[in-house]
């Protein structure tokens, strides 16, 4: 079994100079200003929408990305690089022989270069989708997580390093913090992240100092933290007489106030940097003897640009292997950029003349601006050592195990679906284990509340390294919870976005590692909002993962309506590369289940969000038939979206549509129609996700089969339409565009308040009585 650890030994070349890093700097700028430039000044747009692509951002954080790519990583490291320097990624794959040129005059162009690096939608090597602000620079977390979690139960290539490059305005997005403070995170030594402080975000720079406060923050989570802020003339500076004024003036100055210094000119500069402190003639002396260019250099001279001190840097964190490290690096927005330090550069373009001015400084041909080092050179020596060792053996991803389409169980008496759930681990365990072996189950403390006791008492916990269990011995105990690095359940703390971060990270492992998992999260319904934009960019980058949403709706009536959902079912039905369901049986839940299993893992494959209840329903209700045929058939009917539970004598009146825990009282409804002389048909769908699908197909607007229409709807049975759900009406209201009939839709469209299932359900509409007068109202 391949081993865990964090840092593979590898031989390496030479190191480069700084010289020779200082020149491949020079050019990764040029190019990456380029890319840019040629997007937005030279390339024709016909729309007139402005393309942009943050020339800014990327220039602040080139020399961290010239000395960790050209210098420092090894081939099995990861890289998540911030959003906004997509184009320093593009212009050194370029460099690395990774990127062919014709790209580099395609950013953002339709099938070109993606505006922020995508795993899935770029054409050059790129470790994490990032653009969500915080989510790119978490999902190392999760990588390292799952990554430690397959080679602790497969046999998979070793792992390196899990690095983020992160701006500092980034640190205000809360999904940072969720992340910092999970219990698993301080383990994660082989977590290097380095912050990119320019002190500017978006419309501004960033008021007062925080770096201070925050390097604390990271520290007190367990971080390593490291700081690197001034360069080298800096440093010989402040080692002068009166040189420690000089940095306590500048340590003490306001983020305002040094990026005005960057745009003041050379008289100003003097007159305003000594400031008008007690230690002003201190200052005044330390600069008295440089001339010009020497002070505005010194006062540029932030150690984020200094190649020797960021290896220093990365060095020292390496050394640390107990914990993550987090590397604050100063640099300067737009540095050595005309904009640069300006509050408003951070969507300025250069003009034409200003990006010939910067050709000329850094020696560059406006020509043949792509221009690769010339042969023979040192740099292009450094070229290919670098891409020799960042080269990475090909993964061959190994096929998932072929998961059964059944697991036997005979769901009878009363049940809930998420009780059904519970019981499918333990079902799915005895019929194929080598499936179960390749499920891995993730929670946010609600493991037990959402019925995974019988498998984690089956499995274990994992975690990194083996704890005791202290309530091992207590009869009491319901829940068994060993941890160790065998377990397949993993529980982390309150906090969603985590459990769909890792998800997605788990979801990944069959492209990073050649390995597929089966990842399944379980989350309380009315929180899936909350984690619904990390789970869609997981998607968005390549993961596939379940989603169970449970317990969900009006129906978790005692609750109150801090915890009944509304809006999921049609959240569901709108995510992509994902397909929902919300089956109302036991026997339902288990065949879609399994299919939804048999979709991971894979190239093709989709991931699956499932809505389930606490409400026990009468599993006789389903009329699952005892034939093999027939019983295959409804199989299939669940799999493709949905099936006729029962059809009224002659032609019906009426068709009632429910969906998940409302079947009880839809056939109730129906047995109160036919007494009343109204035949009603009953159709009970599974996925309204790939209904709408299939009416989409039917119109030509997506593709894949519309046969589920015809046989959930047949014209020469085509009547008015009343659905009930759960949740949110509208989610089915598109039914009617199947034949055209008119059409109620019932169901949840205001927050919910505690009290009993029966009161809800009159309350909000969904009751038998009200699903009835809807049908009458609409068949007169």
């Amino acid at each position: 079994m391949a081993s865990g650890s964090l840092h593979p030994e590898q031989t390496t070349s030479r190191e480069p100079s700084i010289e020779t890093l200082e020149a491949v700097q020079r050019r990764v700028l040029w190019l990456a200003t380029s890319i840019i430039h040629h997007a937005n000044k030279v390339r024709e747009t016909p729309s007139g929408v402005k393309v942009g692509g943050h020339q800014a951002s990327s220039a602040s954080i080139v020399s961290i990305m010239t000395a960790l790519y050209f210098d420092f990583l090894r081939g099995p490291d990861r890289v998540s690089v911030k959003p906004h320097a997509a184009p320093v990624l593009h212009a050194i794959n370029y460099l690395l022989g990774r990127l062919d040129r014709s790209y580099l005059t395609r950013l953002r162009e339709f099938g070109g270069l993606q505006s922020y690096p995508s795993r899935v939608k770029d054409p050059d090597p790129v470790d994490f989708s990032t653009g969500s602000v915080g989510i790119g620079a978490t999902a190392t977390l999760w990588s390292g997580l799952a990554h430690r979690y397959v080679a602790g139960h497969f046999d998979v290539p070793q792992g390196g390093r899990q690095v983020a490059l992160v701006g500092d305005a980034e640190l205000d997005e809360g999904a940072i913090w969720e992340a910092l403070i999970d219990p698993m995170v301080p383990k994660l030594g082989e977590t290097m992240w380095i912050v990119d402080l320019n002190r500017q975000s978006l419309d501004r720079v960033v008021p007062d100092i925080a770096a201070g406060r925050i390097g604390a923050m990271f520290d007190a989570a367990g971080w390593q933290t490291i700081t690197v802020k001034y360069g080298r003339v800096l440093r010989e500076l402040f080692a002068r007489p009166g040189g420690e004024a000089l940095r306590t003036r500048i340590d003490e100055m306001t983020n305002e106030e040094y990026q005005r210094l960057l745009r003041a000119t050379d008289e100003d500069l003097r007159e305003r940097l000594p400031g008008e402190g007690r230690g002003r003639k201190d200052v005044g002396r330390v600069i008295a003897d440089l001339d010009d260019a020497h002070l505005r250099a010194a006062v540029r001279d932030l150690a984020g640009h200094d190649l020797a001190d960021l290896l220093d840097a990365f060095r020292s964190a390496d050394e640390v292997t107990d914990r993550p490290s987090v590397i604050f690096a100063y640099t300067i927005k737009a540095w050595s950029l005309p904009t640069e330090g300006h509050p408003a550069n951070h969507s300025a373009l250069l003009t034409a003349e200003q990006w010939e001015d910067l050709a000329q400084a850094i020696g560059a041909d406006t020509g043949d601006p792509w221009a690769p080092f010339a042969d023979g050179s040192e740099e292009a020596a450094v070229c290919r050592a670098t891409a020799q060792r960042l080269a990475r053996p090909g993964i061959e991803p190994r096929p998932a195990p072929e998961v059964p389409a059944d697991v036997g169980r005979a769901h009878a008496g009363r049940a809930s679906t998420q009780q059904a759930f519970g019981r499918f681990f333990v079902d799915l365990a005895h019929t194929a284990p080598e499936v179960a072996r390749h499920v891995v189950t993730v929670s946010p403390d609600v493991a037990s509340s959402t019925n995974l006791g019988g498998w984690i008492n089956r499995v274990g916990v994992w975690n990194p390294g083996d704890r005791i269990d202290w309530f091992a011995d207590d009869t009491d105990t319901l829940v068994r919870w060993r941890e160790s690095t065998h377990g397949q359940h993993i529980e982390l703390g309150i906090a969603e976005g985590n459990l769909v971060g890792l998800l997605g990270e788990l979801g990944a492992t069959w492209s990073r590692d050649g390995q597929p998992l089966m990842p399944i999260g379980t989350m309380y319904d009315p929180f899936v909002n909350r984690a619904l934009e990390p789970w869609s960019f997981g998607m968005y980058a390549g993961g596939q993962s379940i989603l169970v949403g449970t317990p969900s709706g009006v129906t978790l009536a005692p609750e109150g309506g801090a915890h009944q959902s509304i809006t999921t079912p049609s959240v569901g039905l709108e995510q992509p590369r994902c397909v929902a369901w919300e089956p109302a049986f036991g026997q339902d839940l288990e065949w879609t289940l399994l299919h939804a299993l048999s979709r991971l893992g894979r190239p093709d494959g989709t991931s699956a969000y499932f809505r389930l209840s606490t409400r026990p329903v009468d599993q006789g209700l389903a009329a699952v038939p005892e034939d093999p045929e027939a019983r295959d058939r409804r199989r299939r009917a669940v799999l493709a979206g949905g099936y006729a539970l029962r059809r009224a004598p002659g032609t019906p009146q009426v068709t009632l549509v429910g969906m998940g825990v409302m079947m009880p009282e839809v056939l109730a409804a129906a047995d109160e129609l036919l007494g009343a002389g109204i035949a009603a048909d009953v159709v009970c769908l599974t996925s309204a996700d790939l209904v709408f699908r299939a009416v989409q197909a039917r119109q030509g607007l997506g593709a894949g089969s519309d046969a589920v229409l015809d046989a959930l709807f047949p014209a020469e049975r085509t009547a008015p339409i009343v659905t009930v759900l759960d949740g949110h009406p509208h989610t089915l209201s598109f039914l009617s565009a199947i034949a055209g009939a008119p059409i109620a839709s019932l169901g949840v469209s205001d927050f919910g308040q505690s009290g009993d299932v029966e009161d809800l359900y009159r309350a909000f509409g969904i009751d038998t009585d009200t699903i009835v007068g809807a049908a009458i109202d609409l068949t007169s």
